[in-house]
C-alpha cells in the first residue's frame, strides 16, 4: 500500500507568510485529500493561531528576530535559534516528511536548515521583490525557490527559481458576484462609494494616524470607510469616533476583517500597506489602489514592491513620511476621479497570477515523486 506524503510547510510571523502557506495546503489537500501536512510556526506569532484556524495542525519554535541594533535580546536570539534547531530535529525525526517548505519568517530558518542537511528535499517561496533574510541564508542549501517576481537570480541561484506568482486566498476569485452581499454584511448604502483602508494583518500606525486625523474631511465627502486597524489601534480609533456624529454608520472600523472577499467586493478605492501578499491580492480583485510602503522591514522591501507597480501605472504611492499630509487628498481625489480609478484596475489586473497555489502545490509533490 503506498503511504501517504506528509508534507512539513514552516515559516510565518505576519499574515504575509501565513496566508500564502495556508493556500498552498489548500491546493495540496485539493490535488491529494490523504496527504498529512503539519506546520511549524514561531510561538506567540500569530500562525499559532490563524493556522489552527484554518485546519491545520502547527508546533511551535522559540524562535525570534535578530535586532539590527545592539540589544540584550541578540544574546537570547543564539539561545533561543540552537534550541529551535534541536526541537526541528525532533519534528523532522517524528513526522518523517517526505519534503520541506519554507515560506518566510524566523520558523522556516531552523526547520528547513535541518532538512536539508538530513537531505530532505526542500522547497522556499518568496513573496518579495527583495528577498527576506532567511530565505537568502537558506538559497545555497534549498532544491527549489519559488518567486513572485522576475529578475530574482541577484538573489538566489539562477537554475532553482521558478516564477510562480504568490499564492492568493481562493475565496478572492470573483468578487462581484459577492457585492450584494457584502454590502449587507457591513451594513453599507450601494449608492455611496466606498474607500477600504488596509494596515496589514497588525495594522500601520502611520495609516491609522493619517486616517484619524482627516476623519472630519471623510465625514464631509459622504464617502464611507471600512477601516481595519489592527489590534493596537482599535479602541484609539473608537474613542476617535466618538467625536463625529456617525449614526448612519458610514465609518466602519475593525482589528481585523476576517471576511475580506466582502471588503474587497463593495471597495471602490483602497489604501494599504505594501506587502507582497497584499500586492498579489489587490492584484486579482483589480481595484484602485494606493499603496503606503512600510518603512520597517528588512531592507525596505515594501516600497520596492510599491515601485513595481507604481511605474507601471497600477497603483498610486504616496511614503509613509508624507501619509498624514497627503493620504486624505490622494483618497478623495482618486474616489472622484473615474478615468484614473479604471486606468488603475485596468493597470493592476495585468500583473495577476491566479493559480500560483496550484502551481507551488504540483512543484512540491514533483519533486517528492
Amino acid at each position: 500500500m503506498r503511504k501517504n506524503k506528509k508534507i512539513i510547510i514552516s515559516g510565518g510571523g505576519t499574515g504575509g507568510h501565513i496566508f500564502p502557506a495556508i493556500s498552498i495546503a489548500n491546493a495540496l489537500k485539493r490535488i491529494d485529500k490523504n496527504i498529512e501536512i503539519l506546520f511549524v510556526g514561531a510561538k506567540s506569532k500569530m500562525e499559532m493561531q490563524r493556522v489552527p484556524d484554518a485546519g491545520y495542525k502547527i508546533v511551535g519554535l522559540p524562535i525570534s528576530g535578530f535586532q539590527r541594533r545592539i540589544t540584550f535580546k541578540n544574546i537570547t536570539f543564539f539561545f533561543k535559534l540552537l534550541i529551535s534547531i534541536l526541537k526541528s530535529k525532533r519534528i523532522i525525526n517524528s513526522f518523517k516528511p517526505d519534503i520541506a517548505v519554507g515560506v518566510g519568517g524566523y520558523a522556516s530558518g531552523p526547520l528547513l536548515y535541518v532538512a536539508s542537511k538530513k537531505r530532505i528535499p526542500t522547497l522556499i517561496q518568496e513573496q518579495n521583490s527583495y528577498a527576506g533574510v532567511t530565505n537568502k541564508l537558506l538559497a545555497k542549501r534549498v532544491n527549489k525557490i519559488c518567486v513572485a517576481y522576475q529578475n530574482m537570480d541577484k538573489f538566489f541561484p539562477k537554475q532553482k527559481i521558478l516564477f510562480t506568482g504568490n499564492p492568493i486566498r481562493k475565496d478572492l476569485l470573483d468578487i462581484n458576484n459577492k457585492k450584494d452581499e457584502a454590502y449587507k454584511y457591513f451594513n453599507l448604502n450601494n449608492k455611496s462609494k466606498v474607500v477600504l483602508i488596509i494596515g496589514g494583518s497588525l495594522g500601520a500606525l502611520t495609516i491609522n494616524q493619517s486616517v484619524s486625523q482627516d476623519l472630519d474631511r471623510y465625514f464631509r465627502s459622504g464617502v464611507q470607510l471600512i477601516w481595519q486597524t489592527g489590534k493596537n489601534f482599535f479602541e484609539k480609533a473608537k474613542f476617535e469616533l466618538l467625536r463625529y456624529d456617525n449614526k448612519d454608520k458610514k465609518i466602519k472600523i475593525y482589528d481585523f476583517i476576517t471576511k475580506m472577499d466582502y471588503a474587497y467586493a463593495v471597495a471602490d478605492v483602497i489604501i494599504s500597506r505594501a506587502g507582497a501578499g497584499t500586492i498579489s491580492e489587490l492584484c486579482l480583485v483589480k481595484k484602485p489602489v494606493i499603496l503606503i510602503p512600510s518603512p520597517n522591514v528588512a531592507e525596505d522591501h515594501q516600497t520596492k514592491n510599491a515601485i513595481a507597480l507604481a511605474d507601471k501605472n497600477a497603483a498610486v504611492l504616496i511614503k509613509d513620511n508624507q501619509a498624514k499630509e497627503m493620504l486624505a487628498d490622494k483618497a478623495l481625489s482618486l474616489i472622484n476621479d473615474t478615468e484614473k480609478m479604471n486606468n488603475l484596475s485596468e493597470n493592476i489586473s495585468k500583473l495577476a497570477v491566479i493559480n500560483s497555489d496550484e502551481i507551488i502545490a504540483n512543484e512540491i509533490l514533483k519533486m517528492i515523486d
